[in-house]
């Protein structure tokens, strides 16, 4: 999302682009794919801001998400995690979670589509999202297990 986009949406809100919410912003496109929590993204913050407080990331990450401007995201690891929501995506991608390194891995096509139309067809049900994680291990773990 661009910065004009994003001022666009925040009025529509009634809300100003602060020096908080743009930060919060440029850590988020910086860092897409990463899936960060909160806390992990006022870390981040905080390195060019020292003023702001976690507090105010709560509160930005609570309205980005209310404006559709993130998604949130549950990998079962304790925290919600957060990434950008893509205004192209009609479905969220699915994730590939590793249960040795907890790293997410993201699979960018939707292979659900024929899975949806049958469900769609048989149960005369309209699907508008849903979310799908695979839980196993990395290449890299797999390897560290058999010694490579």
């Amino acid at each position: 999302m661009d910065v004009t986009a994003f001022k666009e949406r925040l009025k529509e809100k009634g809300c100003k682009l602060t020096l908080q919410r743009r930060s919060v912003l440029d850590i988020l496109i910086k860092h897409s794919g990463e899936h960060l929590s909160t806390e992990e993204l006022y870390e981040k913050v905080k390195e060019n801001y020292p003023e702001i407080g976690l507090a105010t990331v709560y509160r930005t990450v609570q309205l980005f998400e209310e404006m559709h401007i993130i998604d949130r995201l549950n990998f079962d690891d304790g925290c919600s995690r957060f990434e950008l929501a893509s205004e192209e995506e009609i479905h969220h991608h699915h994730h590939l979670i590793c249960e040795k390194c907890n790293k997410v891995f993201e699979v960018e096509n939707d292979l659900l589509e024929e899975i949806e139309s049958e469900i769609e067809r048989k149960y005369h049900f309209k699907i508008q999202d849903h979310h799908l994680m695979f839980y196993g291990q990395c290449e890299e773990c797999l390897n560290k297990k058999r010694g490579k």
